[in-house]
């Protein structure tokens, strides 16, 4: 069975349902499917000192499925969508207020550090979607390896803590709150918000896709404007 994709796609999926049992049974933040899913899969391949390259073999098949279900996104975005086109013009400039903070903070953090400039292309787009960011990193000279597991990272800490930091700063509007955590969490978040209220969730979900064009837009003309320092 190791040897066929059918193991990758079993263990995954056993391991998720398990995982979404486990966080409706405590109901904590830190118990997010996702994350516990993959500290979980981690962990068995350790301890039964299973190849990763046997994993990927379904793995890799699921990551081909995560493009097309970014789709089932736009049916909250459909039911909410004459709320949030009321709220264009605040909610185009606060994504790309987001995208913009997001690629400056990440690779001038890299920057600062001492990274490489593969290391520091490939952080950049850590907050888009993982379909899109892949695609960006290729194109700019990244390495897409490190991107993947950087954007699952960063989605699953979004996940944890975005809605209750956004509570702690002070922020109650559902649209801010899904705003933030779709622009820099993407789909991890979105599925975080769409259980805390189905607003905040289809708005998460715009900012998916308005981050991903945006980023795609800003990184060549940052680039372009960092190769002239």
């Amino acid at each position: 069975m190791l040897e066929t994709p059918l193991f990758g796609i079993t263990l995954t999926l056993v391991t998720y349902l398990l995982s979404q049992k486990l966080y409706r049974r405590v109901g904590k933040v830190w118990a997010n499917p996702v994350l516990v899913s993959i500290v979980a899969i981690i962990l068995l391949l350790q301890l039964c000192k299973i190849e990763y390259r046997d994993y990927a073999r379904g793995g890799d098949i699921l990551v081909f499925l995560l493009g097309p279900s970014v789709v089932a996104l736009a049916i909250p975005l459909y039911q909410r969508r004459e709320e949030i086109w009321k709220r264009k013009r605040p909610i185009m400039m606060g994504v790309f207020a987001g995208s913009l903070a997001s690629i400056l903070s990440a690779c001038g953090l890299a920057w600062i550090l001492g990274g490489s400039r593969e290391v520091i292309l490939s952080l950049a787009p850590k907050s888009v979607t993982t379909p899109i960011a892949i695609s960006i990193v290729e194109k700019i000279g990244g390495i897409a390896p490190l991107t993947a597991a950087l954007v699952v990272l960063t989605g699953c800490i979004g996940a944890v803590c975005g809605p209750e930091f956004c509570k702690r700063i002070g922020i109650t509007s559902p649209v801010a709150t899904g705003l933030a955590v779709g622009t820099s969490a993407h789909g991890i978040g979105t599925a975080r918000m769409l259980e805390v209220d189905r607003l905040s969730g289809a708005v998460s979900g715009l900012a998916i896709g308005l981050n991903g064009l945006m980023t795609t837009f800003l990184l060549p003309i940052l680039m372009a404007i960092a190769g002239h320092w």
